[in-house]
């Protein structure tokens, strides 16, 4: 079997620190997000043209953007960006009128850590909901047809620690009533809360923070999930079968010698993701199923059975951390990076279609 290659296509420097990537959904663009010195937030769009990154246009806002996603929007054509900011804000802005947001609320007391969203762009069921996680501990589900208010809010029981909560994901949208969203702590705890009957579904710690959640597919019926946290671990669970006591099977694997800070599933393969590492390297794996997937116990309870990774290839682009990574859904292999060195980068991974 060839095996696949991490290809270094383009960068291009900025001058502001870059927390977020996103490719802009059926175009050969991407959006950065980030903070200029002076506190204020940059926007900028990016297109590769004749081999290169070139600049379309630059947007400066009055906060810094920690975090974005395009899954809540409409359609694929319209490319709503739903943002977090430092200050505590969601916002949705439309790229081709991107002066003022379409829309704003003050959705947390502190920084907005993590974003993700559901149900347009075709991934997933149901409503066009977005998550976001915070450093208040809170985790709250929008839905921007409604008023300014979450419609679901995870938070801290009264006199409970309050946890800086790192990272948040969607998945289960296989039909228009079910849903879950999981989110990750700075102490390592994971939770899993279903939407549908509003109720915490499972929870586990790590024992490291949570960097990074996501599930190999957000609109299937829950398959993987993977926890990326400080300490160089990669967690990857198979979500096909909880055991009442034991939850869900795990594999864990140790790698980047640092905190693994991004871990991406490919769309076009739900075997196969990127993880991304303090050191500034990008490790490609494979994730291998078990011959089988569930095992009957004594007691006649079904336990899930993990499965093995295979690191396919790595590559180290910069001295500093990475900070975001982004596959394109319109062409297998194609990426957009960014580090703390104030670079954006295009990636090309070859020979996907053999692995």
């Amino acid at each position: 079997m060839d095996k696949p290659q991490i290809i270094l296509h383009s960068q291009k420097s900025v001058n502001y620190t870059v927390f977020d990537v996103k490719w802009i959904p059926t175009s050969a663009k991407f959006i950065s997000l980030g903070n200029h010195a002076r506190g204020t937030g940059a926007l900028d769009i990016f297109e590769i043209t004749h081999g290169d990154i070139a600049v379309v246009s630059q947007h400066e806002k009055p906060s810094a953007f920690k975090c974005g996603t395009f899954g809540a929007s409409p359609t694929r054509e319209k490319r709503h960006l739903a943002t977090g900011n430092f200050d505590g804000y969601i916002q949705v802005w439309d790229l081709e009128k991107i002066e003022t947001p379409i829309y704003s609320v003050k959705g947390h007391k502190e920084i907005i850590n993590a974003i993700d969203a559901v149900g347009g762009l075709g991934i997933g069921q149901g409503a066009p909901e977005i998550a976001t996680a915070s450093r208040d501990g809170s985790v709250h589900i929008w839905d921007t047809r409604q008023a300014h208010a979450a419609v679901a809010s995870m938070e801290p029981a009264e006199g409970e620690t309050k946890r800086d909560c790192w990272a948040v994901c969607f998945g289960n949208a296989f039909n228009s009533s079910e849903r879950v969203v999981c989110a990750g702590y700075d102490n390592g705890d994971v939770k899993l809360f279903d939407l549908r009957s509003m109720s915490l579904r499972w929870e586990t710690n790590i024992k490291n923070g949570v960097c990074c959640l996501e599930f190999d597919r957000k609109d299937i019926e829950m398959n993987k999930l993977v926890a990326t946290t400080l300490e160089s671990k990669i967690h990857v669970f198979d979500m096909k079968t909880q055991h009442q006591e034991k939850g869900f099977a795990s594999v864990v694997e140790k790698a980047h010698n640092s905190t693994v800070w991004i871990g991406r599933h490919l769309p076009q393969n739900r075997d196969v993701f990127m993880t991304c590492g303090g050191s500034g390297s990008y490790y490609l794996w494979k994730y291998n199923y078990p011959e089988k997937r569930t095992m009957t116990q004594t007691d006649k309870t079904e336990v899930g059975v993990a499965g093995t990774l295979t690191l396919l290839q790595n590559i180290g682009l910069s001295s500093q951390p990475a900070s975001a990574f982004d596959w394109s859904l319109d062409k297998a292999g194609l990426a957009c990076t960014s580090a703390f060195d104030q670079t954006v980068r295009v990636l090309i991974t070859t020979k996907l279609n053999s692995i």
